[in-house]
């Protein structure tokens, strides 16, 4: 419907038709995660009150979240095999394939020994902290699907994401933030479906944040300055004296006949826009952290700057009570030129990634900080032209850390060529299951009555991996 070309209504317009017909739709809705309406939680835990079902292992998650599908078998899976069997010609799934070795090495990382690629020299460093899920599986080896699945739970309907799900089963630590908030989200695959609330009531769905590529800093790299959030064309006063005549005509209207619910949470979002405009920017202001807390991060380098800025502003955002955090590292499909581009992409991450665990543990926050690092799904051991790799979905890698996981554990396999997930299979309706426990939610019960039945992030699938808890 386009409210742009509607007329207002003859007469005197009331509240309910003056915010419909001037707001065209209230952008600020996205803003998401505003916390009073994050506080009312009903239906989730079925008796009214907010909170977790039992008691959780993690207050937040940092979902670190690598679009494109890195390759498995060149990172966390290690599999000797292949370099025995390089060039062989392969029979069944992919009749006429050649296997094609990983041109890294693996070596054992940590008091734990994980096999961990060369790539990660110094992801390596933390291998005690992770627990690598190797027998990852999911539907699709399609990108976009897979994505929206990953996020979703679904790449057939629109549903509510992880972060959404999250948020409407726990809610918010920081009244003044959202709850829920993803840094360079995907572009591809859902776009905003991938954070957003579908069914659940608009102020679940994710703040989007983008870093814009502009500038160089003192030291020649690229910056990757926050996105503005700031009103370009109102002062704060400005805006304060608007939402002050917006909560005199509310009144009015209450006292005249009964009150929108709707109209109540876009005018409470107003309130939430106005407040986070206060905090939110110092969040994402990194000039004042001091310039070993920068160099740990790889920031004002050019590999790993953009990356780096992302861990370190997902490290405030948890400081300060954000529930879901999510930042996102495209570039992993390498169908080709896979040894230079692969190499570079890890590069990319490694010493963010390394710095965002090693800050988060210094803090005393990766306790109860769950960081999961994943793609859509994984790649094929065997090769693509003489340099490259196809999707698979069969079977993958992912990892946890903190939050209550196992360290140092490899939970799962793949076959002895890195084809299918065969041993510790987890689904993709398993890995949410996984995710919701630690967060001291029951995926079972954590529903919502849409469309004449209760929904949830699992459909009707999902098991909690509970040989990965500690």
């Amino acid at each position: 419907m386009d409210l742009c070309n509607q007329r207002a209504p003859l007469g005197r317009p009331s509240r309910r038709d003056a915010l419909r017909f001037a707001s065209s739709g209230f952008g600020l809705l996205a803003l998401s995660g505003v916390a009073a309406g994050a506080r009312r939680v009903t239906a989730a835990l079925g008796d009214g009150t907010p909170g977790p079902h039992f008691a959780p292992r993690a207050k937040r998650v940092i979902f670190l979240c690598m679009g494109g599908a890195p390759s498995h078998v060149d990172t966390f899976d290690h599999k000797p095999e292949l370099a025995g069997r390089n060039g062989a010609t392969l029979s069944g799934v992919r009749r006429g394939a050649k296997l094609l070795a990983s041109p890294f090495k693996f070596t054992p990382s940590g008091r734990s020994g994980l096999m961990i690629s060369e790539l990660f020299p110094e992801l390596a460093g933390h291998a005690d902290k992770l627990c690598l899920l190797r027998g990852m599986h999911t539907e699709v080896p399609v990108h976009a699907a897979a994505t929206t699945h990953m996020h979703t739970g679904s790449f057939q309907f629109v549903r509510p994401s992880l972060g959404s799900w999250s948020l409407y089963g726990l809610g918010t630590e920081n009244d003044n933030l959202p709850g829920f908030v993803t840094i360079n989200p995907p572009t591809g695959g859902g776009g905003a479906q991938n954070y957003g609330s579908a069914f659940l009531p608009a102020t679940y769905q994710g703040l989007r944040i983008g870093l814009a590529r502009s500038g160089r800093n003192r030291l020649g790299a690229a910056q990757t300055p926050v996105e503005d959030i700031a009103n370009p064309r109102q002062s704060s006063k400005l805006q304060r004296k608007q939402l002050d005549l917006v909560k005199k005509l509310n009144g009015e209207y209450d006292r005249r006949e009964k009150g929108s619910d709707e109209i109540e949470a876009v005018i409470e979002s107003y309130e939430l826009a106005f407040r986070m405009q206060s905090e939110l920017p110092d969040l994402l202001d990194l000039s004042k952290e001091n310039q070993k807390t920068l160099d740990m991060y790889g920031i004002g380098q050019e590999e790993t700057d953009r990356f780096g800025r992302q861990c370190l502003i997902a490290r405030h955002l948890a400081e300060s009570g954000v529930r879901f955090i999510e930042i996102g590292a495209g570039g992993w499909d390498h169908h080709r030129n896979l040894r230079a581009e692969l190499t570079q992409s890890c590069r990319g991450i490694d010493r963010p990634i390394a710095a965002l665990l090693q800050d988060l543990a210094q803090r005393r926050m990766l306790d109860d900080t769950l960081v999961i690092w994943g793609g859509e799904f994984g790649r094929t051991p065997y090769a693509q032209g003489t340099d490259g790799r196809d999707h698979n979905h069969r079977g993958f890698t992912t990892w946890m850390a903190g939050g209550g996981v196992k360290g140092g554990l490899s939970y799962g396999g793949t076959d002895e060529n890195g084809i299918e997930a065969v041993s510790g299979r987890m689904s993709i309706h398993d890995w949410h299951a996984t995710i919701l426990h630690l967060m001291g939610l029951d995926h079972e019960r954590l529903t919502f009555p849409h469309a004449g039945r209760d929904f949830r992030l699992t459909d009707v699938h999902g098991v909690v991996a509970k040989d990965i808890l500690a």
